[in-house]
């Protein structure tokens, strides 16, 4: 029975082949852990699309400190490097 307070993986295997291209133990948990994860087709709208507080609003999501300070762009380039 796994431990309550370790962190589970929803798709193992997604989260394996993130690691294996570099990406962050983080990064790969967060992905690998979406609703619909390893499936393809999402349509998600460009950043630069958004307006800022929808970029706010998903980079609190993401954890991004010092998000409030941020301009719209510095915001966009936040949430592309996380």
């Amino acid at each position: 029975m796994p431990n309550k307070d370790t962190p589970q993986i929803k798709n193992e295997d997604q989260y394996e082949a993130l690691r294996d291209k570099g990406m962050s133990k983080t990064k790969a948990a967060r992905i690998a852990n979406t609703e619909n994860s390893g499936k393809k087709g999402g349509k998600a709208e460009k950043y630069e699309d958004r307006t800022k507080d929808e970029l706010y609003k998903k980079a609190k999501e993401v954890g991004i400190e010092g998000r409030s300070k941020m301009s719209k762009e510095e915001l966009i380039k936040a949430l592309r490097n996380s």
